[in-house]
């Protein structure tokens, strides 16, 4: 069994219910306390895919250097399987760069009360650190390498492709949390204005690929019906970009003048409002035809699953975050009953998943063509 960047997807749904659980503005019972157990999971998930997959590019070099000396067959052999890259898989590189940026926002949110404030400011850095240079390098050069590839055709764009443009907002968000932590004064301003330039550089980045994924849409419609949920990942760099506005906006006042502060928080305000309100109209739309699929020729099980998770889990974030901004309760309300969605959806796909895991018969997961 080979360890795929895809699979990062999984760490990145569960770290996403804890942090969508600590960012509620409503004080609900037992939200700390599954935000606590969601946060957990997703460690040890990331932990393990980690190591697997170190220990898995181990191999590969061991093999290649033994296959290049002419003196192991096996080793040939291991060579020859290795899959090769693929637009279909190449897009998934941008899920463990997110992965490591979520699990850190989710250190600070909730993991300190586990593991202590020190030790938490240490790890998230290091994972932010890690994650959004991964991030950087994932979207600098995934969507250069799927654009020059000889064999792109506009039937193979999926809404995968805004998976390696978009860590860079997720680190802008996480870096909202990371920015009280700082010493004041300069390197606190340097790491907001960089927050601010993360988010920016993935907007426009996130907005070129929709533009060619709108092509591809009205052009051969949504495609197999296992990659019908990839159309959430659209909702992914709305609730985000919502999200990191609105949480940047909110330390401003305490890092720059008063001035740049009140811009920075009409900023949030002009681009978070018609954003979450597109997030959600997306959302009715992608519910529906999934619900269609389902109830017609079936929805089989896929590793695309995950692609429902974390899109939504950043809405609950970024509907959270604009009603702490507008002061709006009844938007706390809806980001609660999105809360509640993102459960029922994490348990339905996290118990397929295990179950696909567990099964002697499994089948490999269809990815796109």
């Amino acid at each position: 069994m080979r360890i795929a960047p895809n699979w990062f997807t999984a760490a990145m749904g569960t770290g996403i219910v804890a942090n969508a659980a600590m960012l509620l503005p409503l004080d609900l019972p037992g939200l700390h306390a599954l935000a606590l157990a969601a946060w957990v999971a997703a460690v040890l998930l990331l932990a393990r895919l980690a190591a697997l997959a170190v220990e898995q590019r181990r191999r590969d070099r061991r093999a290649r250097r033994d296959a290049a000396g002419g003196l192991d067959a096996a080793a040939a052999a291991h060579v020859a399987a290795l899959p090769r890259r693929s637009l279909a898989t190449m897009p998934f590189w941008g899920a463990p760069p997110m992965a490591l940026t979520t699990v850190a926002a989710g250190t600070l949110l909730v993991g300190r009360d586990l593991v202590g404030e020190r030790a938490a400011l240490i790890a998230a850095v290091v994972l932010w650190s890690v994650g959004t240079l991964g991030g950087l390098i994932a979207a600098l050069a995934v969507p250069r390498w799927l654009l020059t590839h000889p064999d792109r055709r506009l039937d193979h764009v999926f809404a995968t492709w805004l998976l390696p443009v978009v860590p860079p907002m997720v680190s802008a968000t996480s870096g909202a949390a990371l920015i009280a932590h700082a010493p004041a004064g300069p390197l606190r301003t340097a790491l907001l204005l960089a927050c601010w330039a993360l988010l920016a550089f993935s907007v426009v980045a996130v907005a070129a690929t929709g533009l060619l994924l709108r092509r591809r849409l009205l052009a051969h419609g949504t495609g197999p019906v296992h990659m019908l949920p990839t159309l959430f990942i659209a909702l992914g760099p709305l609730g985000q970009s919502v999200t990191a506005a609105c949480l940047l906006a909110a330390v401003a006042p305490d890092v720059v003048g008063d001035s740049l502060a009140r811009g920075m928080g009409l900023l949030a305000l002009v681009w978070g409002i018609p954003v979450f309100l597109f997030a959600m109209a997306y959302l009715a739309v992608a519910t529906t035809l999934t619900v269609r699929a389902a109830a017609g020729p079936g929805l089989p099980f896929a590793a695309t699953w995950w692609s429902f998770i974390f899109p939504l889990g950043t809405c609950v974030t970024g509907g959270s975050a604009l009603s702490l901004r507008l002061g709006a309760p009844p938007l706390a309300w809806v980001a609660a009953g999105l809360f509640v969605l993102l459960l029922a959806a994490w348990v339905t796909v996290a118990g397929a998943t295990a179950r696909h895991a567990l099964s002697r018969r499994a089948t490999p997961l269809p990815t796109p063509a």
